[in-house]
């Protein structure tokens, strides 16, 4: 499902992974993940597909939310976990939406 943002400005969170073959815990992990961070203030919503290459974008509606998201105790976790089994590698960017549109059938 595409999130349904608000009319900019606010932020995008871009996770793109590449992840090793140890499964042990990590959808378990993610949906957890999921759940906190709706609970966060300013989560906005969020998107994900995953093929060889993972991609989460996740919204925010500014960059302080993005900072506690970051530290959340759970996540600083997950994060731990992902460095130490569930990833090869991982890279997160950080953007400024000035502008989106949309189609809808």
């Amino acid at each position: 499902m595409i999130a349904a943002t608000p009319k900019p400005p606010y932020y995008a969170v871009i996770f793109t992974s590449l992840r090793t073959l140890i499964d042990d815990g990590y959808n378990e992990t993610s949906d957890l993940m999921i759940a906190l961070a709706k609970k966060q203030e300013g989560y906005l919503g969020h998107e994900s597909a995953r093929n060889e290459i993972g991609i989460t974008v996740s919204y925010w509606s500014n960059v302080e939310a993005i900072k506690a998201w970051k530290q959340q105790t759970d996540h600083l976790l997950a994060q731990q976990l992902g460095r130490e089994k569930w990833y090869k590698q991982y890279k997160v960017r950080i953007c400024l939406v000035e502008y989106d549109y949309e189609f809808v059938l």
